[in-house]
């Protein structure tokens, strides 16, 4: 069936293209998000690497799996995207009435998007030495962006999608040697996002039980409430803007000065990198009124707390298929 297709495709067959490759478009585009950490920045690397594999497909001589090929179209697509991309610029904050405290550090990596869950469903990979969620949680993410370009796709190569040495070796035009010696400082770059205190598992009770305390405690803004949701050493990160708060202490500041300007929220959950998350909509008026999107948040548990929040704006909604606004309850 495979070479059947391969042949019409050869032919000029679009059709028999997209069914060619439809088995592995999702995967791909997990991909290209890993290397890229933007959700718009894979998009459009993936629609690059499907438009050079079908006016490549003359050159897929078959010595590889088409899988295989598609990786290594994409991997090098995505390098050269590293290279080439605008990345986007660092924000000002922009919270009206609002003055944030002094950040603990301004953070590098201002392009992360999230990855909405919905687009996870049906993709499939080893994740050799990662859990499947762990492997696209955004810690993860954020610390692949920091690795030199070569090391992250080795990483991902190897240890997450399971391709062997000498496989990602010719991916890379690289050496056995190169990939094993990328691949040993990889590893140290990112062991420290690996945690002892594993998450609860997707839709648990465990998890339900953390979730359904944070929405309470942030529609009432309950600062008790929520500080007590947090672990002591809490993480607090929005990009595109640097700002990064660490400690229960600082993020009870940070909250007590959103709450205390007079903002109130409605949050509709959704998911993010396996992870639970909450389009957060501003009221317009104390009791309710219009309310307005004005950023995704992203939780990331412990066993029974909240470790980290991202908050990212709201130009991500229309990929969660969340609206701009809410009508009046």
């Amino acid at each position: 069936m495979t070479a059947d297709l391969i042949t019409r495709a050869r032919a000029g067959d679009g059709d028999a293209f997209r069914e060619l490759i439809e088995p592995y478009r999702r995967e791909l585009q997990v991909h290209c998000y890993r290397m890229l950490g933007s959700f718009q920045d894979a998009e459009d690397t993936l629609q690059d690497v499907l438009l050079t594999a079908w006016q490549g497909l003359d050159g897929f001589e078959g010595r590889a799996s088409l899988r295989t090929w598609l990786y290594r179209i994409a991997t090098n697509r995505c390098l050269n995207a590293r290279r080439t991309a605008s990345r986007r610029p660092a924000k000002e904050w922009d919270v009206p009435k609002v003055v944030p405290p002094e950040p603990t550090r301004y953070g590098e990596v201002v392009w992360l998007e999230p990855f909405p869950d919905a687009l996870l469903e049906n993709v499939i990979g080893p994740e050799t030495r990662y859990e499947r969620t762990e492997s696209i949680s955004l810690a993860f993410v954020t610390a692949l962006q920091v690795l030199p370009p070569r090391q992250l796709a080795v990483l991902v190569l190897r240890d997450v999608l399971g391709f062997h040495a000498n496989e990602v070796a010719g991916m890379l035009d690289s050496t056995v040697d190169s990939v094993n010696s990328a691949l040993k400082r990889a590893r140290a770059g990112v062991q420290h996002v690996r945690s002892v205190d594993p998450e609860p598992p997707p839709s648990s009770e465990e998890e339900d039980a953390i979730v359904a305390r944070f929405v309470r405690a942030y529609e009432s803004a309950d600062l008790d409430a929520l500080i007590a949701l947090l672990t002591d050493d809490v993480f607090i990160s929005m990009p595109p803007m640097p700002f990064e708060y660490e400690g229960r202490d600082i993020a009870s500041r940070f909250f007590a000065n959103i709450f205390d300007a007079g903002r109130r929220f409605d949050l509709v959950p959704t998911r993010a990198n396996g992870q639970p998350a909450f389009g957060a909509y501003l009221r317009s008026t104390p009791t309710g009124g219009t309310r307005h999107g004005v950023g995704l948040f992203v939780l990331t548990l412990t066993s029974d707390r909240i470790r980290a929040l991202t908050r990212f704006e709201n130009s991500v909604f229309p990929s969660f298929g969340l609206p701009r606004s809410l009508p009046s309850r």
